[in-house]
């Protein structure tokens, strides 16, 4: 079956921080049942006709050391998706690092991740998209800024130096994947955030943290920080030098900005600084649209839930109310070319953003851990089938050349990466293509 223009995705979710000082790690694909169930989970994707799946390998179990790995689970799931002709999305870093790492404070971990990257896709060289760290910022904030998970600091200087370190590795990974799998397409997968002042003393502090929740995709993308974000970066331990690789590293055009949106990613400022839930205000569409002025890419609605509550249909309803932000977007003239529910599963322990293992189920899947399907689930199979034809974005001309697993090899599939090293080259090669937005 062709892979449908459009991505309709879900996801099967593979966080892995520490917690307790490092000493305990919370692995949801273990606590969801995912390596016990995955043949039925990858069965559950052809029952809803999803062809798009944000997935990857447990990296603390994959990635032994320096060169070292373990591909026994990756060869397994990943030999039966492309069996299926499911185009994955694969995530490699998602909130945690091997012991043997440490944590996002090691000014090691960007090499060593760019080598892991560059080895999976030798391994895998099948798999096209890719988010290779996924949210970098909220990876930061909680392992640096919050004192939740991973190193378990909260100060600045952390923050700056996890996310140096996490954003220097996604560009590193790309670049690899790039020398591997020339037409490779990465979607960021990041929080897409708002901060309201709640009252006038709070405007400027607001203000403030509407500039910091830019900055993973500003560095990723080589965009010029603001005056005072560059300001924040230097006084907490980033170089000059430092700063300085992220404006020379010009992969923009490989990338598709994925936003996250839940109804906790909008918050309210107190004068003191204090940040609190604010629920829904904006709402996607228009938070989206502050990212896209900024950005100019293309994008993907890459995470939302909300959990199943005593009526039944909470999860379904906030379905429709997505949906009807992504139609919002699209029709104001940005090109938006996919939708993801996430996950596919039930989840563990997010209620408490996995600080405690408490073992708690939070009903925000396709399909409870039964592996029985929620009223979500139903909706959004109905989704899928109602609106397939009627996307991808505003033309056929913006559709993304995306090669199928059962394609890799053939005679387009060949021309296609040819094409793509010979333009990379020509980037690489001349200066009038690169990018100095500020």
């Amino acid at each position: 079956m062709a892979a449908p223009w459009f991505m309709f995705a879900t996801g099967i979710e593979n966080s892995y921080p520490t917690i307790k000082n490092g000493s305990a790690r919370v692995d949801e694909l273990e606590k969801c049942g995912h390596y016990t169930h995955w043949r039925r989970d990858f069965e559950l994707l052809e029952e809803l006709d999803i062809r798009y799946l944000r997935y990857g390998p447990p990296i603390h179990r994959v990635w032994l050391g320096h060169g070292r790995y373990d591909w026994s689970f990756p060869d397994e799931t990943f030999g039966v998706l492309k069996t299926l002709d499911v185009v994955p999305i694969v995530d490699l870093c998602h909130f945690g690092v091997p012991d043997w790492i440490g944590n996002f404070q090691n000014p090691d971990f960007p090499t060593l991740f760019a080598e892991y990257a560059s080895a999976f896709a030798q391994r895998f060289p099948w798999v096209q998209l890719y988010t290779p760290v996924n949210e970098m910022f909220i990876c930061a904030t909680f392992s640096a800024a919050y004192g939740w998970w991973n190193e378990q600091l909260a100060n600045d200087t952390a923050f700056v130096t996890a996310l140096k370190h996490i954003v220097k590795a996604n560009v590193l990974a790309m670049a690899a994947i790039l020398e591997i799998r020339p037409d490779a397409i990465f979607i960021q997968s990041e929080s897409s955030e708002y901060f309201h002042a709640d009252e006038p003393d709070a405007i400027g502090g607001a203000e403030t943290l509407n500039s910091r929740r830019f900055l993973s995709l500003d560095l990723n993308y080589g965009r010029r920080v603001d005056s005072d974000m560059y300001q924040f970066l230097l006084d907490n331990g980033m170089t000059r030098d430092e700063y300085q690789f992220f404006l020379t590293r010009h992969l923009r055009q490989h990338c598709i900005m994925g936003n996250d949106y839940y109804v906790t990613n909008e918050h309210r400022v107190a004068p003191d600084g204090r940040t609190w839930a604010a629920g829904e205000i904006f709402g996607y569409a228009e938070i989206t649209r502050q990212y896209y002025d900024r950005y100019r890419l293309p994008v993907m609605h890459t995470e939302t839930n909300l959990a199943q509550g005593a009526n039944g249909d909470e999860a379904a309803t906030w379905l429709r109310k997505e949906w009807a932000n992504v139609l919002r977007v699209r029709n104001s003239g940005v090109p938006i070319v996919g939708f993801t529910w996430y996950s596919l599963t039930d989840q563990v322990d997010w209620d408490t953003a996995l600080r405690e293992d408490n073992g708690r189920v939070n009903p925000l899947g396709l399909y409870d851990l039964d592996r029985n399907i929620r009223p979500v689930g139903k909706a959004y199979q109905q989704l899928i089938q109602r609106w397939r034809r009627v996307l991808p974005t505003q033309s056929v001309c913006l559709t993304l050349p995306i090669i199928q697993p059962s394609q890799f090899g053939d005679a387009h599939a060949v021309s296609q990466q040819e094409t793509a090293q010979d333009l990379r080259r020509g980037t690489m090669a001349s200066p009038t293509m690169t990018d100095h937005a500020g």
